[in-house]
């Protein structure tokens, strides 16, 4: 037999789905996204303040988006009471090396070395947002920090296999590391030094293939590649002092034998130089 529920009954049911089905809208990510689209073509990434008032990068996925922290481990996360699992490696070593831990031999297994490469794809994601931001003195610290896990990795991993797992992608960070500096020198109209920077950071990728005995990979890299014609168009596009316009026209006036203009030039130049 059915009793019709009461009336005072019926309004709490339809207010706890009322309740639930708001609850449910604002967890939405289509509101959160609603005129921010991904482009698959692009890195798409924006400054946010958070609920906790503090400021956060936001990068577009085809799917959703990545939030993350400007500093510290971008999840947020302070794992052993560490800011990341990379700095509470390095205190495990420390110790094991000052004779205060139970061990001598410290390595890393195979669960630790998989921890330190995940965490290290947080912070990918970040410097590559924080590059996209301009952000370039982030984006040193977290390419450093980076390269560190790699080292860390290759000399102490018990497993051949987790040694080598990170260092195919060792070339492309010391690539955005030497980009991030070079933007800063091109910020401050240091043309010179930004091309001496992009060289170092050509050399150090060469000196990687050289230690790896794979020197003959070096020609193809695409790290290598971008940072010459990166350097080349910087020294083609480069604002002309007085000395490099004095040069160009002497160079003209060589060619064309036009010795004693060439004559006149070198004068205005040594006393530019001198």
């Amino acid at each position: 037999m059915f009793f019709p529920a009461s009336k005072p009954l019926v309004e709490r049911l339809f207010s706890g789905l009322r309740e639930e089905k708001k609850d449910t809208m604002s967890k939405d990510l289509a509101v959160l996204l609603q005129g921010w689209d991904y482009n698959p073509n692009e890195v798409t990434v924006r400054r946010i303040v958070g609920a906790d008032g503090r400021e956060k990068i936001q990068m577009r996925l085809d799917l959703g988006v990545l939030q993350m922290e400007i500093s510290g481990r971008p999840d947020g996360k302070r794992p052993h009471g560490f800011e990341s699992l990379l700095e509470y490696q390095l205190a495990q070593k420390e110790s094991a090396e000052s004779g205060s831990a139970e061990w001598n031999d410290w390595t890393l297994d195979s669960e630790a070395c998989a921890d330190l490469k995940q965490e290290a794809m947080q912070y990918y994601y970040r410097y590559l947002s924080l590059f996209h931001l301009g952000d370039y003195h982030e984006v040193i610290r977290d390419t450093g920090r980076n390269i560190t896990v790699f080292d860390l990795i290759r000399d102490y991993a018990e497993d051949e296999s987790d040694r080598m797992s990170l260092e195919q992608f060792r070339p492309y960070v010391l690539m955005m590391n030497a980009r991030a500096r070079a933007c800063l020198s091109l910020e401050d109209k240091r043309y010179d030094r930004a091309m001496e920077i992009i060289e170092d950071g050509i050399e150090s990728i060469r000196d990687f293939f050289r230690d790896v005995e794979r020197e003959d990979l070096a020609e193809s890299c695409r790290e290598i590649q971008f940072l010459e014609e990166w350097r080349e168009r910087i020294e083609n596009n480069r604002p002309l002092t007085a000395a490099d316009r004095i040069r160009r026209e002497l160079s003209i006036a060589v060619a064309s034998e036009d010795y004693e203009r060439a004559a006149e030039l070198r004068d205005q130049l040594r006393a530019i130089v001198a």
